[in-house]
């Protein structure tokens, strides 16, 4: 809300909401109190998490994700649609069913329109889903370059052609885990909270074909087992400086510019910069700076 009020043109956008936390009539409120509040610069980014972070974090029930997934995306759109045009609401899915929009509770016709719909997935049967459904798609920051292209690249085809769509239909935001510095402590410290990153993406089931389709799943099962017993500090050493390079972009800002253009500026309409450490202001800038410079007149 903060930043709508205070920009005009930054696209602004949630990545992710964790959907299966949610339901689908409060965030098809908030996304269209966000669309309105930023003159219709709004993405609403969702993701499912992991079934034991829905259960046991979030209490809430889990399902088929797939299906569940695609059943809340269209009660979204079937909301909007009744908020849009004063059509009745009448959505009956597996998961969710919405039937009741009292004159009290319609907010007036938006606008700028419903805003666009973010998905994020690594499996195949979630990426073909969302290929089918999403105005966005983000490619999570543990995929490297050869899985995208051999595994979703593929996959985001069949979901568009289930629903007669091109790639013009979709676009492209690649999430990247960085690591950087102003200088060589911080550079030091974000390469290894990176590895650690890396290593606690490798523990969670879901994300083992990542890791499967670069030769290292064998990591997986002992990296789970580090977390069952609170190592978690350990972890990154395991991750070796080719891991971390294929993974991640690393280097000086000037170099981290360079290889984000390289990697992605073939296929990505947007790039999230990933760290889990503070990241300079002045080195963020930099990195930006250097990407605009790179990417200009292309």
């Amino acid at each position: 809300v903060i930043a709508a009020e205070h920009t005009e043109t930054q696209i602004l956008s949630t990545q992710v909401a964790v959907a299966f936390a949610r339901n689908p009539l409060t965030l098809a409120y908030q996304a269209n109190d966000l669309q309105m509040l930023s003159a219709g610069r709004f993405i609403l980014g969702l993701g499912t998490q992991a079934r034991q972070n829905i259960e046991k974090r979030f209490s809430m029930p889990w399902g088929k994700p797939v299906t569940r997934r695609r059943d809340m995306i269209g009660a979204i759109r079937a909301i909007q649609n009744t908020w849009q045009t004063g059509e009745r609401l009448q959505y009956e899915g597996e998961y969710y069913r919405h039937t009741k929009m009292q004159p009290m509770f319609t907010p007036k016709p938006n606008p700028y329109g419903p805003p666009p719909i973010m998905l994020g997935a690594i499996g195949k049967p979630m990426t073909r889903a969302a290929g089918a459904l999403a105005d966005w798609f983000v490619v999570i920051p543990f995929s490297t370059d050869e899985f995208v292209r051999k595994t979703t690249f593929p996959a985001l085809r069949e979901g568009l052609d289930e629903t007669d769509r091109d790639w013009a239909d979709l676009k492209i935001a690649a999430q990247c885990m960085v690591a950087t510095g102003a200088d060589e402590r911080s550079y030091m410290e974000a390469v290894a909270r990176t590895k650690h990153q890396i290593a606690f993406y490798g523990s969670t089931p879901i994300y083992k074909k990542a890791l499967d389709a670069e030769g290292w799943g064998d990591l997986h099962e002992p990296w789970r087992q580090m977390t069952r017993e609170g190592r978690w500090m350990e972890m990154g050493n395991m991750v070796s400086d080719e891991m971390l390079e294929r993974f991640a972009v690393i280097g000086e800002p000037k170099q981290v510019a360079a290889k984000l253009v390289d990697r992605f500026s073939d296929w990505a309409d947007r790039i999230s910069l990933m760290t889990t450490y503070q990241l300079a202001p002045e080195v963020a800038s930099e990195i930006v700076a250097g990407v605009k410079r790179l990417t200009a007149g292309r």
